[in-house]
């Protein structure tokens, strides 16, 4: 008898994915087009966290938003009416968004006359983590309701952001419980450069900190296009 074979499939599907995200990096830098994969867990203020940046983004540069869910299309009215092209992707059941599933999107989005575009990943912490979207850079949200442990919890996430916002801090007074230096700590160790900015998307505090990052990131991005 013959012996059997064993497949590692999940390795074989993340090469793949990977190679194709590179490409996709590549062809959006010769576009010019800023694009940022922006994860969370639901309710953490991802729409909220658009709208307040797109508010004073939006004199300065063209902007669009890819709103990934498995169904409805709230979120896209919501961010159309806040001043940006807007564009509903349903995964169909899928927690997360691959490089292919981005490519599509864009496509029928529509990106080369957009400086930025953000990308926002179906709500959870564990799946969007682990596919390569062919984002040039990867930001997430951690609201301070959610607590200071979830680094602790789901380190892959926190591992591959360049930027974690902490959202909510308006509501610090009340979760009195939650750490900012506790969970800045947590952070850091897993991931020595990320970026850590505390904002809240209610009160616009901290946001001048992550526009002025955004505002670096898309020029950088383009000028190294030329």
């Amino acid at each position: 008898m013959e012996a059997y074979k064993v497949i590692e499939v999940k390795q074989s599907i993340f090469e793949d994915n990977d190679a194709d995200a590179e490409k996709l990096r590549g062809e959006l830098k010769a576009q010019k087009t800023f694009l940022v994969n922006l994860m969370s867990a639901p309710g953490s203020g991802k729409t909220t966290t658009l709208c307040q940046t797109i508010s004073r983004l939006k004199d300065e540069m063209n902007i669009g938003v890819m709103e990934a869910d498995i169904d409805s299309d709230v979120d896209a009215a919501t961010i159309q009416n806040a001043g940006a092209r807007a564009i509903q992707i349903h995964t169909g059941g899928m927690c997360h968004l691959d490089a292919d599933m981005t490519r599509q999107g864009l496509h029928e989005f529509g990106t080369e006359d957009l400086d930025l575009v953000f990308l926002e990943n179906v709500g959870n912490l564990v799946c969007p983590a682990e596919f390569d979207t062919g984002s040039s850079k990867n930001a997430m949200i951690l609201s301070v309701p959610e607590g200071d442990d979830k680094p602790l919890k789901y380190p892959l996430m926190f591992s591959v952001c360049d930027v974690v916002l902490i959202n909510k801090c308006d509501t610090l007074p009340v979760f009195t419980e939650f750490s900012k230096e506790a969970v800045e700590e947590r952070i850091h160790k897993l991931n020595p450069n990320a970026i850590v900015i505390f904002v809240s998307a209610k009160t616009g505090e901290g946001f001048d900190e992550w526009t002025n990052w955004l505002r670096g990131q898309v020029s950088s991005w383009q000028s190294e296009a030329e």
